[in-house]
């Protein structure tokens, strides 16, 4: 056959990149066109999105491109929960404002004031977390009247980027599953939840399936650029959908991790679980290609090993993630553990101060060196993990004696050995670039040359190389794990 190229642009926490995807029939071989950073900005009091720039570099990848042939169409990944707003003219009013600014505290629970929280979550199906779409929305439509009044349409990120490169609208399902304003079974906007948060339902878009094709790259762009016309396609906008579809397995139960700034984990179903379980686990249902259903809980990730870096770097002490893993393997095990999800970890600036701070005040030993701090954040992961593996247990029904890791966090093979003991569960690691595999996968299915999600996987799993890691001293871990149950309800 023909091979077929495409363009996958993957928004990540710290850096952006555009990849080339090649399929022969059979492999998928990813190259690397354009790697460019990807930092908020900081304006007055409020963090932005830096999008002028990005879509900048997106063209710059665009050009890059050019050399390879033919291309047959592009499609972008990021995050979830924010979005950008429209005037009737298709112009920004105003740069998208990043998930970490300050403008959504208190919103979570100002929104119960209006809906019951069991119901809103009945609706759902989401986790809780105050960066979620609805609550900025709540926050805009509290303080920024104004702002809204002279909005025309809400773009979630992904085909925010998707619109100014083909002049088509549209929020793609993955995406949309993000907001906490997607009935969950319905797979539409959620009139009751609209309603009674008085949010301005009229600006949010039709909802589309994942790989669904939007138009074509706009003939300005092309001329600007000297490329040809290519597709552009609303993939999986969510970039842990994209994840997902990259899972190599052909098992129909299973779990994974997604392991990036964010740790993703849970299993994939094929309607969402909504029940007394759930809601108490504040586990969360997000769609996926081909409508399936993601059954996850968002725990905090490499963030806080990515920030620890940058403290450091800002201290004058230049440190590459394989050397502080391997300052880490070297540190005793168990000597403190944190919870990686409290509130206190989550903003940028000093990740070590703050760990210290916590071990202090919850009578544990203070991590002092780098490795300490390291080694604290990774069995810490590892062990909130295995929580998590037990929740969804607990509301499936199932076993799962193997967990499918992938993304950047499957290149230390520390945490990935630390997560197989602490979950007493075999590690499937790989592949590392999981999220591009899936764009360029999804956009293939929507070219017709790959047919299902099964062969997407299929297709992955002749591509890449899989580690496996197996469980050591399960006596140990058993007695650490229950203790740290114990002790984080406390904390």
């Amino acid at each position: 056959m023909e091979i077929k190229k495409v363009l996958a642009v993957d928004l990540g926490a710290s850096s952006g990149r555009v990849m080339l995807g090649s399929f022969d029939g059979e492999k998928i071989s990813v190259e690397e066109l354009h790697r460019f950073s990807n930092d908020p900005v900081i304006l007055g009091k409020t963090m932005y999105w830096d999008f002028l720039r990005l879509f900048h570099e997106i063209k710059q990848g665009l050009i890059k491109s050019k050399v390879y042939g033919k291309i047959d169409s592009i499609s972008v990944d990021t995050w979830g929960v924010d979005f950008g707003i429209l005037d009737e003219e298709g112009n920004l009013l105003e740069n998208p404002v990043h998930y970490r600014d300050a403008r959504v505290t208190g919103m979570l629970e100002k929104s119960f004031e209006s809906i019951d929280k069991d119901r809103f979550y009945q609706i759902t199906g989401n986790q809780f977390m105050e960066i979620n779409t609805v609550f900025q929305l709540l926050y805009l439509s509290l303080n920024r009247k104004r702002q809204l009044d002279l909005a025309d349409s809400l773009l979630m990120m992904p085909d925010l980027f998707n619109y100014y490169l083909s002049g088509e609208k549209c929020c793609e399902y993955s995406a949309a599953s993000t907001t906490q304003l997607l009935d969950a079974v319905r797979k539409e906007w959620s009139g009751e939840v609209i309603e009674k948060l008085q949010l301005p339902g009229r600006l949010l878009q039709k909802i589309v399936p994942s790989g669904t094709p939007v138009g074509m790259l706009r003939p300005e762009i092309c001329e600007e650029l000297g490329v040809e016309p290519m597709k552009v396609v609303a993939g999986a906008g969510h970039d842990t959908q994209c994840a997902l579809a990259a899972v190599p397995t052909g098992e129909k139960d299973f779990i994974f991790i997604s392991c990036g700034t964010w740790s993703l984990f849970g299993t994939e179903l094929d309607t969402p679980i909504i029940n007394e379980k759930s809601t108490r686990f504040n586990i969360t249902n997000e769609g996926g290609v081909g409508g399936k259903i993601s059954f996850l809980k968002n725990i905090i990730g490499l963030w806080l090993i990515q920030e620890s870096r940058r403290q450091w770097m800002r201290e004058g002490k230049e440190f590459s993630f394989g050397e502080l893993e391997k300052l880490a393997a070297s540190e005793e095990p168990f000597r403190s553990l944190i919870d990686p999800d409290a509130p206190e970890f989550a903003p940028s600036g000093n990740v070590p101060r703050r760990i210290r701070e916590f071990c202090k005040r919850t009578s544990q030993p203070v991590p002092e060196t780098e490795g300490q701090l390291v080694r604290c954040i990774n069995e810490s992961l590892a062990l909130k993990y295995r929580m998590a593996l037990e929740e969804i247990k607990e509301c499936t029904g199932k076993e799962y004696p193997v967990i499918h890791m992938v993304g950047g966090g499957t290149q230390s093979a520390l945490l990935c050995q630390l997560t197989a003991d602490a979950c007493k569960c075999s590690i499937y690691a790989g592949p590392i670039e999981a999220t591009v595999y899936g764009n360029i996968a999804i956009q293939l299915m929507a070219e017709g040359v790959i047919g299902s999600l099964e062969e997407i996987r299929s297709v992955i799993k002749a591509s890449e190389d899989i580690r496996r890691f197996e469980p050591q001293k399960p006596d140990e871990w058993e007695a650490v794990y229950r203790k740290y149950r114990e002790d984080i309800r406390n904390w």
